[in-house]
C-alpha cells in the first residue's frame, strides 16, 4: 500500500525543476508515490519531467493537454493519488532530505485529519523561518477554534497547502479538492473548507520545505488579470462562511481578511497593467458592497486609519457597468 502521496505541478519551471526532482529523491521509499503533474509546460519542463519519470522512485507523470492553472492541477493529482496520506510541493520550492518520513511519522503519532508545520522563505540568498500561528505544538486541537480571533493573524491565514500533510479520510469526505481554474489563492477557501469542516489537527515545529519566494515566472510576481481572481477565492471563502452555523463568530473574520487582501493589492496597484488596475478597482469597490454591511463596519472600524478610510473611499466609488471577473 502505499503511504505518501506527493503532488507537484509544474508549468514553465525549467530552472528549478530539477532543484525540486532532486530533493524528491532524496526523500523517496519504496511506499512513497510522486505525482510529477506537469500543466501544459512550453519550455524545457517536459524534458525533465520525462527523465524524472525513468530516474526518480515511485515517479508517477500526468500532462495536462491544456495549461490550468495550480488549482486543477493540483485536484489532478488529487484524483490520482493512491496514498494513505497526501502532500503538495510546488515545482521551483524544494526538501530537506528525510523530511517525508519525519512528516508522515509526526501525523501518525498525533491520529488528526490534518497537520501543518513551519517552513523556510527564500529570497535569492536571504533565508527565513516562517511559523505556523498556532500557539500550541504538537497537540491534536479542534480545527473551527483555530480560525478565530478575527483581529490577529491564524491558521487559516497561513494558507500554504505544501506546509502541511493530509489523511485520505480528507480526500473522501471532499474536503482536499481545490477550486477548479482559480489562478491565485487558490488556497485561501480551500484552507477555510478544511477549518470549517474537519474534525482533528496538529502543529509541529517541523522545518524541510523550502519556498522560493519571488520567481519571475510566479503569479505573485506578475501583474497580469490572474492575480484578480483573488477576488472570487475571498468571495468563495465569505459565502461559504455566511453558510456556516457558526456565521455570526466566524464572518467577522472572513471579511476582515478579505479587506486586508484588497488593501494589500491596492497597496502595490503600481505593478499591475493598467487596465488591470482600473480593473482591480472597479472590482474591489463591486466586492466591498457585495459584503455584510454591517460586518463590513466593524471591520473597517477594527483596521487602522489609513486602511480603513481607502477601502470606505472604495467602497464609494460608483459601479462600473460591464467589468466582471
Amino acid at each position: 500500500m502505499v503511504k505518501l502521496s506527493v503532488i507537484v505541478p509544474f508549468f514553465n519551471v525549467q530552472q528549478y525543476a530539477p532543484d525540486t526532482l532532486r530533493s524528491l529523491k532524496a526523500n523517496a521509499r519504496e511506499d512513497f508515490e510522486f505525482i510529477l503533474v506537469d500543466d501544459c509546460s512550453r519550455d524545457g519542463t517536459p524534458d525533465i519531467l520525462a527523465r524524472a519519470e525513468r530516474e526518480l522512485p515511485g515517479a508517477v507523470l500526468v500532462r495536462h493537454e491544456q495549461n490550468g492553472g495550480l488549482a486543477t492541477a493540483r485536484n489532478t493529482g488529487i484524483d490520482r493519488a493512491r496514498g494513505e496520506y497526501v502532500t503538495f510541493l510546488d515545482g521551483d520550492d524544494w526538501l530537506a532530505p528525510g523530511y517525508y518520513q519525519r512528516l508522515v511519522a509526526a501525523i501518525e503519532g498525533l491520529g488528526c485529519d490534518f497537520l501543518r508545520t513551519d517552513h523556510v522563505q527564500c529570497t535569492a540568498r536571504a533565508r527565513s523561518v516562517h511559523r505556523v500561528p498556532v500557539g500550541r505544538r504538537n497537540t491534536v486541537l479542534d480545527p473551527r477554534a483555530a480560525i478565530l480571533p478575527a483581529d490577529r493573524s491564524t491558521s487559516v491565514d497561513y494558507a500554504y497547502a505544501w506546509a502541511g500533510i493530509y489523511h485520505r479520510r480528507l480526500v473522501d469526505k471532499g474536503l482536499l479538492h481545490f477550486t477548479d481554474g482559480l489562478r491565485t489563492a487558490e488556497d485561501r477557501p480551500w484552507i477555510w473548507k478544511l477549518h470549517r469542516e474537519a474534525e482533528s489537527f496538529a502543529a509541529v515545529s517541523l522545518l524541510g520545505v523550502f519556498y522560493r519566494r519571488g520567481v519571475a515566472s510566479s503569479l505573485t510576481q506578475i501583474g497580469d488579470v490572474r492575480q484578480l481572481d483573488f477576488i472570487r477565492a475571498f468571495d468563495q471563502v465569505v459565502a461559504e462562511t455566511a453558510a456556516d452555523r457558526e456565521a455570526g463568530a466566524l464572518l467577522p473574520k472572513a471579511v476582515r481578511t478579505y479587506c486586508a487582501i484588497i488593501s494589500h493589492h491596492l497597496g502595490s496597484i503600481e505593478r499591475f497593467e493598467p487596465a488591470v488596475a482600473k480593473k482591480l478597482k472597479s472590482l474591489s469597490a463591486a466586492a466591498l458592497r457585495r459584503m455584510p454591511q454591517d460586518v463590513l463596519d466593524e471591520a473597517l472600524d477594527s483596521m487602522d486609519l489609513q486602511r480603513a478610510t481607502k477601502l470606505r473611499r472604495l467602497r464609494r466609488r460608483p459601479a462600473a457597468t460591464g467589468v466582471a471577473a
